[in-house]
């Protein structure tokens, strides 16, 4: 990755300028079966077409604050880049009632409710799937997100140093939680081409940290794996073979 990147979507933009063919988040749900396989390039359309969402349709802005109400899943990966290329602050589970927007997966929509600005949902379902029936006083990502452009350019540039990532009660900055990340990785001994299996929540600083922000900054990938305790030894050491694993988490 480029010295020089100071926020999360700098290290996309680089990523993407180095190898936009290569993998970068391959997501795989114990419950459900599901596995997908996002490349830099495939991660990275939906990065800007979710920040074309929220910095247009519901009119976000640089600092606004987003309570992120979604598990360890590839669609909160998305999210996290997105906000980071518009410089809406993520309050991860933070008080929908505190926010300005929330975002919100299927088990929490009460809780989000409490929001007074705009709430969009996620149903969380393979392959990106919609809610059968829309939750009254949401937006659905899945309707909504496919319209939007496949290119993105903020309103306003966003600063590096303004807050970025709120997690565990702490606020970081872009900048902060790059180099956080980036130190990370060094202590991990992560490098160009490292893949890394995560079966950690992004509920703190760990799991967000092996689980994206770690392997996006030393330039590697990550296989994130929810409900990873539903897995069988034999089956895990299959999938750390079968991913070319190098690190886990």
């Amino acid at each position: 990755m480029n010295a020089i990147d100071r926020t999360p979507a700098d290290l996309l933009r680089s990523a993407l300028a180095a190898d936009p063919g290569r993998p970068l988040v391959t997501f795989y749900d114990d419950a459900t079966g599901e596995r997908v396989e996002l490349s830099v390039a495939t991660f990275a359309n939906w990065v800007a077409k979710t920040a074309n969402l929220l910095q247009g349709d519901l009119g976000a802005e640089p600092g606004d604050r987003l309570a992120l109400l979604l598990p360890a899943h590839w669609q909160s990966a998305v999210w996290l880049l997105a906000c980071a290329s518009v410089g809406v602050v993520v309050e991860i589970g933070g008080d929908p009632a505190d926010a300005d927007l929330v975002v919100s997966g299927p088990d929490t929509l009460e809780e989000a409710r409490a929001c007074s600005g705009e709430r969009v949902a996620l149903a969380l379902r393979p392959l990106g799937g919609r809610f059968p029936q829309p939750p009254a006083g949401f937006a659905d990502y899945a309707v909504e997100v496919p319209g939007q452009g496949d290119r993105f350019a903020p309103f306003v540039p966003v600063d590096a140093d303004g807050p970025g990532l709120v997690v565990g009660g702490e606020e970081l900055s872009y900048a902060e939680l790059v180099e956080r990340a980036r130190q990370d990785a060094g202590e991990r001994g992560l490098g160009a081409g490292a893949r890394v299996l995560s079966g950690l929540g992004f509920d703190g600083w760990e799991g967000l940290s092996a689980g994206l922000y770690g392997p996006l900054a030393a330039g590697g990938s990550v296989v994130l794996c929810r409900n990873l305790d539903r897995l069988a030894p034999e089956a895990l050491a299959q999938r750390v073979e079968s991913e070319r694993v190098t690190h886990t988490a």
